[in-house]
């Protein structure tokens, strides 16, 4: 259970104020976790530079990434500790107190039902022995009287132990069925948890795929970015960037493209995968390959890149030296 609130939020001050304000049965206030801070430095840092730049709105669409992995991540801690937490902290803290408490108590009964069995066998030897001794002294008054006020007392004794040993049997036996039905009651603890368990689990994979979704939507904006970034230079000189929406400014840049270049870009890549030569390509950003069948770029370097027969439209096929691999042509600039 520790350990899970530990995963749910590394922050040891943190979980000590939300312990604090639980037993003061007050709601903790409301701060921004880590993602979402992270995003909110993103998008302020994004607005800095401009969103009409490529980097500023880079930095806008990776913030409000960041944000939303932020909202995904609270949401997750609600729910874990809704549905998870909450009945695993509600049976430590209850019935499993209750339940070691009364098996300590039936341990102690079973200590006094041992104790009194002792006293008890212990009881029916002295009397054994008293027995035996008057039967084999001889037959005087004085000593008759003694022996036999003796085995009258033992003979009380051990009544008395085994009155003890009833009562203590008794005692244990009730506390040992009350223990027996606490513990009968495990196997449905047991299947309340495993469905507790269940929700975890789900509400670890819902973040997950959520967290994968926007990262992927994430990825598949900034490979777009190459061409953003072309037009963003070729209109730095000639027009002042504005502090406008990011979509406003991909939909104003796209416009405002000189139509040759732009069928330069698009020509070059339809003319290469028609054709079954190779073009040398420049690569714009890095490039970290996913897999052995892809080949990792770096900024500014030239590689060969040719297209083969049944390659998706995004990739092409690039060479460095002994090297090749796919690569995806938002990443590359072919060269005259």
């Amino acid at each position: 259970m520790k350990q899970t609130e530990v995963l749910l939020q590394p922050n040891p001050n943190a979980r000590i104020e939300e312990f604090v304000y639980e037993k003061l049965d007050r709601k903790a206030p409301s701060r921004l976790n880590n993602p979402e801070l992270l995003g909110q430095y993103m998008i302020d840092a994004g607005n800095e530079f401009g969103p009409g730049t490529a980097y500023g709105n880079a930095l806008i669409k990776c913030g409000e990434t960041q944000k939303r992995i932020g909202t995904a991540d609270r949401e997750l801690i609600q729910t874990s500790a809704i549905n998870f937490l909450t009945p695993l902290r509600n049976f430590i803290e209850g019935d499993y107190k209750t339940i070691t408490k009364e098996r300590k108590l039936l341990q102690n009964k079973r200590l006094d039902l041992d104790a009194a069995k002792t006293r008890l066998k212990k009881a029916k030897v002295a009397e054994a022995r008293a027995a035996q001794l008057n039967t084999s002294q001889p037959e005087e008054n004085n000593i008759m009287v003694n022996v036999s006020y003796m085995l009258n007392l033992l003979h009380v004794k051990w009544l008395k132990s085994e009155q003890e040993v009833r009562i203590t049997q008794s005692e244990f036996d009730r506390q040992a069925e009350i223990t027996r039905l606490l513990l009968e009651g495990i196997s449905s603890t047991h299947a309340h948890h495993l469905r507790c368990l269940n929700d975890f689990v789900e509400a670890q994979m819902t973040y997950y795929a959520q967290c994968y979704q926007y990262m992927l939507d994430l990825q598949k904006q900034l490979g777009s970015f190459p061409s953003t970034f072309l037009s963003n230079n070729n209109q730095s000189s000639s027009a002042p960037v504005q502090n406008v929406s990011a979509p406003s400014v991909l939909a104003s840049a796209s416009a405002s493209l000189p139509s040759v270049s732009n069928s330069i870009v698009t020509s070059g890549f339809s003319e290469l995968k028609s054709l079954s030569g190779s073009r040398k390509a420049r690569v714009l950003y890095d490039y970290d390959a996913a897999n052995s069948s892809e080949l990792s770029l770096l900024a500014d370097e030239v590689i060969t890149v040719y297209s083969v027969p049944g390659m998706d439209s995004d990739w092409l096929m690039g060479e460095r030296g002994n090297q090749k691999g796919k690569v995806p042509i938002t990443y590359l600039e072919l060269l005259n």
